[in-house]
């Protein structure tokens, strides 16, 4: 019997799979051990990090054994195919070990020109964001829905998110605030689900600084299949990671573009 070959959104979502398998037996477990990555600062790593990127390694190895692998935990694969799958096996550490549902898996399949396909996985909720070229959906508690982000024009009328308040240096930290003065609403410390979010319609500006390439490559993923735009603080690629704008539109980019630019 000929086995079947697998697409690459199907070992995308096997990934999610076996990630969610992998990280819930340790959600909100009270004696869950915590590692620091960093001398000086606080840096979260847990047994759940490492073994749900395990177990999406285990599953290109048997689906994708010429592409590329990019984990936060585990490091680079190199492949032949020229392509690398890019993952963050829980985006939000801090918030995981603290028992919020916040955090999330994150897959991104990738391109020297950035990715092509990504996945934003949240197990404990059971939501599920999927955006490709021809893919923009959600699956969750109330099936599966489209993605589309919102129409907001105007910065007086935008919600906006960051996850640390502190946002970056000071002068990060300045640009953010100059857009946050202007906007309708700012709220704090999402993680990757401010990006589902964004995706989802639900609101309208994500704002971040000193980010990694497997932090947002999947954001980027979806959220530009929902109709949103995703770049640096100049208007540039920005999935090698840095300093991201991401928009529901690209009339409301370019109002906090031209903020950012200054700073």
């Amino acid at each position: 019997m000929q086995e079947t070959i697998l697409s690459d959104l199907d070992v995308a979502e096997e990934m999610a799979d076996a990630a969610r398998a992998a990280i819930l037996p340790f959600f909100r477990q009270s004696n869950l051990e915590t590692d620091n990555k960093l001398a000086e600062g606080f840096d979260p790593v847990t047994v759940a990090d490492r073994t749900a990127e395990q177990a999406m390694r285990a599953v290109l190895e048997i689906h994708r054994p010429d592409d590329g692998i990019f984990g936060e935990e585990f490091g680079r694969v190199q492949g032949i195919s020229g392509r690398t799958w890019v993952l963050d096996p829980i985006d939000g550490t801090r918030g995981f070990i603290c028992g919020t549902p916040t955090w999330g898996v994150l897959i991104a399949l990738s391109t020297p020109a950035g990715p092509i396909l990504g996945v934003i996985d949240q197990p404990y909720i059971g939501e599920r964001f999927v955006g490709s070229a021809d893919i923009a959906r959600v699956t969750g508690p109330n099936g599966t829905v489209p993605l589309k982000t919102r129409l907001t024009s105007g910065l007086d009328q935008a919600v906006l998110f960051t996850t640390f308040p502190e946002v970056g240096t000071p002068e990060d930290r300045a640009g953010f605030e100059a857009v946050a003065q202007q906007a309708r609403l700012t709220r704090y410390g999402m993680d990757c689900y401010a990006y589902a979010l964004l995706a989802a319609g639900q609101v309208d500006l994500v704002i971040e600084a000193g980010l990694n390439a497997y932090d947002i490559q999947a954001p980027i993923a979806v959220i530009e299949a929902a109709g949103g735009v995703v770049t640096d603080w100049q208007g540039g690629p920005v999935h090698e990671g840095g300093r991201v704008l991401a928009a529901a539109n690209a009339t409301l980019h370019a109002a906090a573009l031209e903020i950012l630019r200054q700073h």
